[in-house]
This record gives structure tokens, C-alpha cells and sequence, in this order.
């Protein structure tokens, strides 16, 4: 049996690959298709029993809207997702639009169809890093630790683990060291969408369009005038609801589940600190208690839902925000207001810097119009403590403000995309990932070179 000695202990040697990819979220998927569609043995190490992260197992859908040109990944996903019967557009929004469990099988055939490898239920435990490179990753499954030998690493794991593990510096929270606000999502079915639909339309809520048989999107933030607070506030006199639950109330129409709705709620209060087990542990328990008083009041009060059930909660809390790496280039919020280039600009943004319930948030921020965007350099992917390491998701070297419009999916997965095309190039060509020329990267098809370097921030 192959094996490895780690700090005297002998370890199955799980497998041997060209490209390890630590979590099989948004970007972790992407980048592990990549790399496989570009020839690289390819292993996905995912801690959940479904690659998608948290589009899937936390229930984000659907994305939200970019204007930027995109990469050919994101296309290929739409694509096999149509293909399977998912109505992924619909005139009001310009993100994509699924079901997690469409997604999670969409992204698993992607991989496998061009000969990727997944390891589902495995938790990374612990790294070797020799002569800054990583040797090999520990990982535990099946109830034993066991190796994955790479010659490239990704970590995709959200939270940085394998940067952390690495010796790489992170930052975390704002400048009171406060994350960013947690959400735990859910679904219900039974629901007569049209009859909800017809509600809102006859209290003059406008911030949907109504017309039926569409998408549809509702909402309601306490204090802030919706049309549907006063039914809330009713809630809440009479017991069925507490003052937390109006903090923020979302839900969607999903495709392909006729009279089922998505919640992009509730907002777990008190939980500032995303890096303690204790207190995601907490806001688990929090976020079930408030989902059953969300259930019972739409139950009692909100007309569609007299029937309706809860389908289920979400595996995994809406995290969107925790570690944030250090690498060789931290974006920041200057960056988005230089609508910024780079000469190893390798992914477009233009999402505006969404952050929940922050303080210190920015004041001069202006969201874009369509066609501005910004670009998020090579060197906020890779680091000077791992050569053969690059990070792609939420957790790249970004600052607090920033990294509030990094971390949607579309600009996730080109993200991913390039990762797994860094990869690649570094196999090709025998060059450590952290001191590859990111303008390699930028000069491809689909994403042209969009103008100079904004002067006066280090932009090369």
C-alpha cells in the first residue's frame, strides 16, 4: 500500500494528481473542471456530500446579476443546465436561475465527464509544507486520516483552511473584527405562488414585477417602508414573530418546484464573529428557531400559504464573509472606485460592495453602470508563503469593503476558471503557481486586455 510517514504516524496515500482542489463550492467546482478539461488529473476534496457550496447545500440562488462578459465555464453551466430542463432566464434578472439539486448534478457530470475525481464526507486536517511547497494534504474520511499528493494545490474552501494550515496570513472581519452578517436559508413547498403573488400586488408592493407565471421575488426589511411590514409587525404583536425576525425577509420562485419559494432569510442576529465553531454552531440553532416562526406566521397570516410546509433547511449557514488571505496583492475598496486595471487582470467584477450590517461601512461607494467594471489582478490568488498554492473564492487578498463585491457566483466561478487554467499553465511549463505571470492568464479568448493600469495603487 502507498503510503506516508506524517509526523510519525503512516498514511494511505488516497491518490497521487496533478491538481488537488480543497472544497467544491462556486469556485472550487469551477476550478477543478477547469483543470480537467485542460488534461490535469483532477481531485475534488469537498467536506459536504454535493459540489456547489453554498449555491447548494446553503440554498443561494439565484445569482445575482453581472453585466460583465463572463468566461466560457459559466456558459458551459448555463448550457448543461438548460439542457436538463432548468428555465435558467427570465426577463427580470440577469443572473442565473436553479434549483441546488439541478446545480449540484450539473457541476458533478461536468467534472466527471472529463475525468475529475470527487471525494465527498472528507475534512482537511492538517498540511506538510516543505521548502515553502505543499507536499501533500491530510484529509479525514471514511473514519481515518489519510494523503492527497499533488504537484498543485487549490484552496477553494471558503475559510482559507488550507492557506491557514499553509503558515499564509489572513485578515478577518472589519476593522472591529466584525464579519459580515450570517444567514441560514430555507425552502417551502405547498405554497399557491399566484394567490401570494396577487396579495402583494393588491397592497401595492412593487418590488417585484407581478406578472404570473414568472419569476417571482419577495421582500421585506423592517423600518424601511415595504409594502408587506405592517403584516409583519402584526406577527409580532401578537407573538407569533419577534422584533429579530423582520431584520430581513427574501424569497424566490425556484424552477422546475411549482408552489415551492426559497428564503434568503432569516438574518441570524448577534453572530458577528464567523470564525468561531462555537458561534456558527450557535446561529444553527438560532437560525431553527427563527425558520419555524417564519413558518408558522406565513402559515397564519400570509395569504398563499395556508398549505404550504417547510420542504427543508439548509445544511450549511450562509457564510459571506470569514478569512481573507494575504497575498501578493490585496484589492481594496480604492480599486473599486478607480474601476481598476491590471496587466495581470484575469477576472472582471462589478458587483457593488454589498456588505450587511458592517460598521465602518463605506461612504463614497457608487454602485456601476453596466459596462463598468473593475479587475481582480492575478497576484490576489496566490501567495509568497506556498508556491504551488492558489486561493479562488470569497477568501482571495481582498480588503473588508472589497471583498463585499468579490464574492458572487458568476465572478466566483471565472474566478475558479482561472484557477484551473493557472494550474494547467504552471504544469505546462514547469512554473511554480505563485510566481507565474498572471498576464499569461489575462491574454485568452473572452476576456480581452480592457485598458491600461490605473496609476498612482502599485498596478503594474
Amino acid at each position: 500500500m502507498d503510503s506516508i510517514l506524517h509526523r510519525g504516524i503512516p498514511l494511505e496515500v488516497y491518490g497521487r494528481y496533478d491538481v488537488a482542489v480543497i472544497g467544491g463550492g462556486t469556485a472550487g467546482a469551477a476550478a477543478a473542471i477547469r483543470a480537467a478539461q485542460l488534461g490535469c488529473s483532477t481531485l475534488v476534496v469537498e467536506k459536504a456530500t454535493a459540489l456547489g457550496g453554498t449555491a447548494v447545500n446553503a440554498l443561494v440562488m439565484p445569482m445575482m446579476n453581472s453585466n460583465v462578459e463572463h468566461m466560457e465555464l459559466l456558459a458551459q453551466i448555463d448550457e448543461r443546465l438548460q439542457a436538463m430542463g432548468v428555465q435558467t432566464h427570465h426577463r427580470y434578472n440577469k443572473g442565473i436561475w436553479f434549483g441546488g439539486e439541478d446545480m449540484s448534478y450539473c457541476l458533478e457530470q461536468l467534472l466527471l465527464e472529463n475525468g475529475g475525481e470527487i471525494l465527498y464526507d472528507a475534512c482537511l486536517t492538517d498540511v506538510c509544507l516543505e521548502d515553502g511547497r505543499i507536499r501533500y494534504a491530510v484529509v479525514f474520511a471514511e473514519g481515518r486520516a489519510m494523503a492527497i499528493v499533488a504537484d498543485h494545490f487549490v484552496d477553494a474552501s471558503g475559510d482559507a483552511v488550507l492557506a491557514r494550515l499553509s503558515g499564509v496570513p489572513c485578515a478577518s472581519g472589519d476593522e472591529e473584527g466584525n464579519n459580515q452578517c450570517v444567514t441560514m436559508r430555507f425552502e417551502m413547498g405547498g405554497i399557491d405562488v399566484e394567490k401570494y403573488r396577487a396579495y402583494c400586488t393588491s397592497i401595492h408592493d412593487t418590488f417585484c414585477p407581478m406578472q404570473p407565471g414568472e419569476f417571482f421575488e419577495s421582500a421585506m426589511v423592517g423600518g424601511k417602508g415595504f409594502a408587506l411590514e405592517p403584516l409583519f409587525q402584526k406577527g409580532v404583536e401578537e407573538g407569533v414573530l419577534q422584533p429579530m425576525d423582520l431584520r430581513y425577509y427574501q424569497c424566490f420562485t425556484v424552477p422546475g418546484k411549482p408552489g415551492c419559494m426559497s428564503f434568503n432569510c432569516p438574518h441570524i442576529v448577534g453572530v458577528t464573529k464567523n470564525t468561531s465553531a462555537r458561534a456558527r454552531s450557535q446561529a444553527f440553532q438560532q437560525g431553527r428557531q427563527m425558520i419555524r416562526r417564519l413558518v408558522r406566521f406565513l402559515q397564519k397570516y400570509m395569504p398563499g400559504f395556508e398549505q404550504a410546509f417547510l420542504l427543508r433547511e439548509a445544511s450549511m449557514l450562509g457564510i459571506r464573509e470569514s478569512y481573507r488571505i494575504q497575498g501578493q496583492y490585496l484589492l481594496d475598496e480604492q480599486d473599486y472606485m478607480n474601476r481598476a486595471r491590471f496587466a495581470d487582470g484575469v477576472v472582471k467584477g462589478d458587483w457593488y460592495m454589498d456588505v450587511h450590517a458592517a460598521a465602518g461601512k463605506a461612504a463614497d461607494w457608487k454602485e456601476y453602470t453596466p459596462g463598468e467594471y473593475y479587475e481582480i489582478p492575478y497576484r490576489s490568488l496566490v501567495t509568497n508563503q506556498a508556491e504551488n498554492l492558489i486561493v479562488a473564492g470569497r477568501c482571495i487578498s481582498t480588503s473588508f469593503l472589497m471583498q463585499a463585491s468579490i464574492r458572487i457566483q458568476p465572478t466566483l466561478t471565472d474566478m475558479g476558471q482561472i484557477a484551473g487554467e493557472a494550474c494547467a499553465l504552471a504544469k505546462q511549463t514547469g512554473t511554480p503557481l505563485a510566481k507565474l505571470d498572471g498576464a499569461r492568464l489575462r491574454r485568452r479568448p473572452g476576456l480581452p486586455h480592457a485598458g491600461g493600469p490605473v496609476p498612482g495603487r502599485g498596478a503594474v
